[in-house]
């Protein structure tokens, strides 16, 4: 068996006074309709990054309006993942050879990795992202549904030629936005957009005093401001030019603090670790970027309770990513009703509605004089976060993301 992901089930209750009546009574009226069907999902890595952060609550979810559902992960193998960052990378338009080997040594491990799922059984399987897409051919006569949580947009055509075969081979491919689909697999495809739990440690409400204490412990001065990148040290989320636009800021705001959170967690990215040198070089020494990358500098300071003081005690986040299959992070900011400035990018402008409830960008410059506004202008800042906060509640929490997959189950049992 591929290892599991134990998961205590989560009952839809604990949202009934956050989202609508009638959300709330068509996911129980479409759990109904699929007691006894078996459920499995199969992504890279229990923890890190955004794939993880859905199904530690979806699967939860699932499981308390009563379906039979499992959550298991590829072996983590180092060659491995370096492929499949490459094949993700690709994906989202980066050029690269990907040479024979490569596509030998994947669909290699595919076959081994294929099994450990002699002995298990499901009606639906669903597998996120391309590492585990080749799986498809080891599943059998079942409903198999692919999970595209990357923009893929404007795909490296090498490699979306050697992905393609496989979804074709799905019953259904859910992307985030219509604008990652292409037009051979069309007609096999689903949109909708990922979703957070506002009641995890990330996401609940903390008090500002509180997030201040924690910044003030690792020599952040709450008394200065401060804006915060959330994210992976990856090339498409762009923090170098976070730097950039911090740098320029800095001219007009000369106490500005930056904070950079990518703590390693995913052990299906090893090129994190070279960002983030190239990332330290061009911080240098100055006192007012903070660079948090390692877990273990946290001492016994939880990683979410981390990253949620760093977004409560923001005065502007941004998540200046240039390519972005969703961005939770994006999300789990506007919850906390902060102004948020965002790449204009894939699932970014999904979110973000320019103006209205946040603001969305081009370039290091862009963000720059975005920052420099927000912080002049607290009244706006507030308006604009207030609007963000409207936004996640009305589209982006959990239970709509479940009545999307019940929606889905139920079309295709």
């Amino acid at each position: 068996m591929l290892p599991k992901v134990k998961t205590k089930a989560q009952k839809l209750n604990k949202y009934k006074e956050i989202i609508s009546k009638p959300l709330f009574s068509e996911i129980n009226k479409l759990s109904k309709k699929l007691k006894g069907i078996k459920i499995i999902h199969i992504n890279s890595t229990p923890r890190g990054g955004g794939v993880a952060e859905v199904l530690k609550s979806l699967v939860p979810l699932m499981k308390g309006v009563g379906l039979d559902v499992q959550w298991h992960t590829i072996p983590p193998q180092k060659e491995f993942f370096e492929i499949t960052k490459q094949i993700h990378n690709a994906l989202q338009g980066r050029k690269n050879h990907f040479p024979k080997l490569f596509k030998k040594n994947y669909l290699e491990y595919t076959k081994e990795v294929s099994g450990l799922m002699r002995n298990m059984k499901a009606d639906i399987w669903i597998l996120h992202d391309p590492q585990p897409v080749a799986l498809v051919d080891f599943i059998g006569d079942f409903i198999k549904i692919s999970r595209m949580h990357i923009d893929s947009s404007s795909p490296n055509l090498r490699v979306w030629n050697f992905i393609k075969p496989f979804l074709l081979s799905f019953d259904r491919i859910i992307f985030s936005t219509k604008d990652f689909i292409d037009k051979d697999i069309a007609k096999k495809s689903v949109v909708f957009a990922p979703a957070i739990n506002p009641f995890t440690e990330k996401n609940m409400a903390m008090k500002e005093s509180l997030a201040k204490e924690i910044l003030e412990s690792f020599g952040i001065n709450t008394k200065k401001p401060l804006i915060v990148q959330v994210s992976r040290f990856d090339p498409f989320k762009d923090p170098i030019g976070v730097i950039k636009a911090y740098k320029i800021a800095k001219k007009k705001i000369p106490n500005l603090q930056l904070a950079l959170a990518g703590l390693f967690l995913a052990h299906d990215d090893p090129e994190a670790m070279r960002v983030f040198k190239q990332v330290e070089k061009i911080a240098g020494d100055d006192n007012d970027i903070f660079l948090f990358s390692n877990p273990n500098h946290l001492g016994s300071l939880r990683v979410d309770r981390f990253v949620n003081a760093c977004q409560t005690g923001a005065d502007v986040v941004l998540q200046k990513s240039i390519k972005e299959g969703f961005g939770l992070s994006v999300t789990e900011a506007m919850w906390k009703a902060k102004p948020v400035i965002g790449g204009r990018a894939g699932g970014i402008k999904l979110q973000i509605k320019d103006g209205k409830n946040g603001f969305l960008v081009s370039s290091p410059k862009a963000a720059a004089k975005r920052i420099v506004q927000l912080l002049e202008n607290k009244k706006l800042a507030q308006k604009l976060g207030k609007q963000a906060r409207k936004t996640v509640q009305k589209n982006f929490l959990m239970p709509r993301l479940l009545r999307d997959y019940l929606r889905l189950f139920n079309s295709l049992t």
